[in-house]
């Protein structure tokens, strides 16, 4: 399981993976080098809501509360709160930004997609909050909206186009 998680302005990717004696944790924090960790499964123990393991000669304690990006982490008699996020809420993020807006001139692909419908034309004007284009990622169609009145300047990419993340879908001038 991949995710990516945020904790006191830190940036993480995590990666897990469940063994047959033991969980594969790799984390690497933002500019930084991954390190790489072995939880073994028979220092580990579930209980209602919470977990309890060893780990690196220490016994911890974890209780989690949240939903969507927003958790609180109880661990060594202290709360954390951490944004996680998963390949889908990292995608629901970029849309809720605007898709990727680029200031404000352009709209770009917040992750690897295919361009199913595409709602404007060259030379309109689109208001704030009406649809620009429907993008497939993720098996999910995502319809991209404009954050703000803009003026379509030129549409980088057509019906059927498969896009990786980053690429310019549309470039905008000001209306």
């Amino acid at each position: 399981m991949y995710f990516e998680a945020e904790l006191k302005g830190k940036k993480f990717k995590v990666d897990v993976a469940e063994q047959k004696n033991s969980w594969k944790l790799s984390l690497q924090e933002e500019g930084k080098e991954w390190v790489h960790y072995d939880i073994s499964k028979r220092d580990y123990k579930q209980a209602e809501q919470y977990i309890s393991f060893l780990f690196e000669g220490k016994s911890y304690l974890v209780d989690v509360i949240g939903q969507d990006t927003e958790y609180t982490v109880f661990t060594r008699n202290s709360f954390r709160t951490i944004k996680v996020f998963n390949d889908e809420m990292l995608l629901h993020e970029s849309l809720k930004k605007g898709g990727g807006f680029g200031g404000d001139q352009e709209l770009k692909a917040g992750m690897p997609g295919k361009i199913i419908e595409i709602f404007a034309k060259e030379g309109d004007i689109v208001k704030a909050n009406k649809p620009l284009l429907i993008m497939e990622a993720m098996k999910m169609e995502n319809e991209m909206r404009a954050s703000r009145d803009v003026k379509i300047k030129e549409i980088k990419v057509k019906q059927g186009d498969s896009v990786e993340s980053g690429a310019v879908l549309i470039k905008f001038e000001e209306p």
